[in-house]
């Protein structure tokens, strides 16, 4: 009997193995699955959308761009086109004229860290990298900084950090 049970248990033993490296290895007939999408730096994910060449173009002349491909993590409130466009008359042309300026208005728009939309709605402010706070509200479910510039898409993932879309510029205080 006590040969019986080892018999049994040795293969039961072999069985169990068998079994859990047929599961480890795929078989020629399923494939392999397959490598996610690698996600594109900040700058990439903007320019792959089409909708912030204004934004890229003004990174370009404040010398961000390699910032914003760094490592991060970084979280960019990021006006569309149509958000520069509604500037006053003169606005942007004077800020691309000053590029000291221009930096500090960019950055302005850049948090450290990857903040995503549901933290983002649990705060009040946010200190940007420029160094002066934004003002965070929610209004009718909507996201608001400064009272006035709509969070209008949110959590658009890079590989380091988060875009969140927005209707208009923001500037830093005075």
């Amino acid at each position: 009997m006590k040969r019986s049970l080892i018999v049994a248990f040795a293969a039961l033993t072999l069985v169990v193995s068998a079994c859990s490296a047929a599961a480890a290895s795929p078989s020629p007939a399923t494939p392999a699955p397959s490598a996610s999408p690698k996600l594109g730096d900040i700058v990439a994910t903007a320019d792959g959308a089409g909708t912030f060449k204004t934004l890229l173009a003004a990174a370009t002349k404040a010398g961000l761009v390699e910032t914003l491909q760094g490592p991060g993590p970084y979280t960019v409130f990021a006006p569309t086109d149509a958000a520069f466009a509604a500037l006053p008359a003169g606005t942007l042309d004077k800020l691309l004229a000053d590029p000291m300026q221009l930096k500090k208005v960019l950055l302005y728009h850049v948090v450290s860290g990857s903040v995503k939309a549901a933290d983002v709605v649990k705060l009040t402010s946010a200190m940007s990298v420029e160094g002066s706070p934004i003002a965070i509200s929610v209004k009718d479910g909507k996201v608001y900084l400064n009272g006035t510039a709509q969070v209008t898409a949110t959590d658009i993932m890079a590989s380091n950090g988060v875009i969140h879309v927005i209707d208009q510029v923001i500037l830093p205080p005075s």
